[in-house]
């Protein structure tokens, strides 16, 4: 079985320092397993790595699609499935690397994905509920029909409601059913990065003021001007949304980066539910410590272990 090296936590951690330190040790290319860094021109607001980074290590399944484009869970898994196999072929380490849980447990756990085509008429229906500030209606509705994808899908993150809410539409079968598990593909070593839940709110919070710093307003405002706008998925991500309520004169820039900033505790929050502390399967590591040579030596176990 072809071996692979998973990096997750929440966000702000350091997982992609991580994957370029090992990268720099092994033999290695990374696959991101980011739900916003797949489109183009997002980069400040979702922590795209930097262009010397991007060029000096490959990295996958960054910057494949536009911000209009529909992209689904199963398009992703078959997409690194191919990225991991090149890699591999290549006999280089795969590090797969991100805090999207739905993501990582796709490729790790080898999800039966429902391949249900989108359906741009309950699409235009439900995203114009969304527009109009039902969000909220949308994900009670799920919680109704389904609570057990409810309490995987965070409520703000409305592309993942909607398809939830359209995989039951088209199928008649709660979409949680339907992400059923098959055989592992892969031998995986999971690094799990974490630290202290208060020092973790201090760390993103200085990356929000530093996402301002570089230019987040602009990069919304060239967003719009190049066509894209808020009612499309990609662009409910934070960061975005509420730079949306600035430039529409909602709140002020003040209040905007103090919300980012409590979004993004509330998503380390949801993360946390995703890749639980107590799951055996990851191995943890604290990153109030230094910890890059205590897992360059266990992926080295790994990689050296028989079977």
């Amino acid at each position: 079985m072809e071996r692979l090296v998973a990096i997750v936590g929440p966000t702000g951690i350091g997982k992609s320092r991580l994957a370029l330190y090992l990268s720099s040790v092994f033999p290695a290319e990374i696959v991101s397993a980011d739900s916003r860094q797949v489109y183009r021109y997002l980069d400040i607001g979702t922590a795209k790595p930097a262009p010397e980074e991007l060029s000096r290590i490959p990295h996958h399944l960054i910057d494949i699609i536009n911000p209009d484009e529909e992209f689904s869970l199963a398009q992703y898994q078959q997409l690194a499935f191919k990225a991991i196999s090149d890699i591999q072929k290549r006999r280089h380490l795969p590090l797969l690397v991100g805090g999207s849980g739905l993501y990582v447990k796709a490729v790790l756990e080898n999800w039966q994905v429902p391949r249900v085509s989108p359906d741009s008429r309950f699409r235009y229906n439900v995203e114009r509920i969304a527009a109009g500030g039902g969000a909220g209606v949308l994900y009670r509705e799920l919680v109704k029909i389904d609570p057990a994808a409810a309490r995987k899908i965070d409520a703000h993150n409305i592309r993942r409601v909607i398809r939830a809410l359209e995989v039951h539409a088209r199928t008649g079968k709660p979409f949680s059913r339907q992400g059923k598990k098959k055989t592992p593909v892969y031998r995986s070593l999971v690094i799990g990065l974490t630290t202290d839940r208060s020092r973790l709110y201090d760390i993103v919070d200085r990356r929000v003021d530093e996402m301002f710093a570089r230019g987040l307003v602009a990069e919304v405002e060239n967003l719009l001007k190049m066509g894209y706008d808020f009612n499309l998925p990609a662009m409910s991500g934070i960061g975005y949304r509420q730079v949306g309520q600035y430039l529409r004169g909602e709140l002020s820039l003040d209040e905007v980066r103090h919300k980012v900033k409590m979004e993004t505790h509330r998503l380390i929050r949801h993360q946390y539910a995703w890749f639980r502390l107590k799951d055996e399967a990851i191995s943890w590591f604290d990153v109030a410590s230094p910890v890059n040579t205590d897992i360059e030596e266990a992926v080295s176990r790994f990689l050296r272990a028989d079977g």
